[in-house]
């Protein structure tokens, strides 16, 4: 991890974890059955998906095979890791959100990492199977405008879902609202194309060129840092890195 990314100097501890009553309330909330979030036009699309196909498919790319998602969602992760680092101890764990967390991938492996994971997903049926492996992250069905945490995360990751958000107006509060759970230094990582301009591919992608995402972050404090191709194959996606410095 970079330089100025530590994890919540001077905040009270029981384990590497806030003790407050409201965090003690929040681990609650992360266990029992949550209200089904407020419909909306991508809910059910994601709910079908998630139940029809595979555990790495649903959530990767439909156009490849089993073991071509296998390559696809490590190399993926490889970059992320190392977009994230290696700051961590099980007495000082980095706090990580992974907000569209699908069936969980990404916030095993990052919980496998020692980080200290919440995640949460628009559809239950992705919800559900990600509980079932387990793993340690703690799990909750949001949509992206509406999660709220009882601290700031050092670390705000949302792979391969913002673009899958038509709306712009939805789009934008939800990115809205992942800024707002970056804490001082830390970061927010997202993935979109580097293109010059908004375009629509199909009904249920959108994809949004770099200078909209700064229209929505710089005011709130928000700096784009680093921008990193994927690499794999034809896919034209990439991380973009964000870090609050305000």
């Amino acid at each position: 991890m970079a330089d100025g990314m530590l994890a919540h100097d001077g905040m009270p501890t029981r384990d590497g974890m806030p003790t407050s009553d409201e965090t003690l309330a929040r681990d609650e909330s992360l266990t029992r059955d949550e209200t089904l979030p407020r419909d909306h036009g991508t809910r059910p699309y994601w709910d079908a998906r998630h139940a029809d196909l595979d555990d790495l498919t649903s959530g990767g790319h439909i156009g490849l095979d089993r073991p071509g998602n296998e390559l696809f969602y490590a190399h993926r992760l490889g970059t992320l890791l190392d977009l994230i680092g290696d700051l961590s101890s099980p007495t000082a764990p980095l706090f990580v959100l992974d907000a569209g967390c699908g069936k969980g991938y990404f916030a095993r492996a990052l919980a496998r990492c020692g980080h200290r994971v919440d995640a949460f997903d628009t559809s239950r049926t992705a919800i559900d199977h990600a509980r079932a492996e387990g793993g340690g992250p703690r799990y909750a069905v949001a949509l992206l405008d509406e999660w709220r945490a009882a601290w700031p995360y050092d670390i705000v990751v949302c792979v391969d879902v913002l673009f899958h958000v038509p709306d712009d107006e939805e789009w934008a509060a939800g990115l809205r609202n992942l800024a707002s759970l970056v804490r001082v230094a830390g970061r927010l990582i997202l993935t979109d194309e580097d293109t010059d301009r908004r375009t629509p591919r199909g009904a249920h992608i959108v994809h949004r060129p770099l200078t909209a995402y700064r229209a929505e972050l710089e005011p709130l404090g928000l700096r784009h840092t680093l921008s990193r191709p994927y690499g794999f194959r034809e896919n034209r996606v990439g991380f973009h890195v964000f870090t609050r410095n305000s």
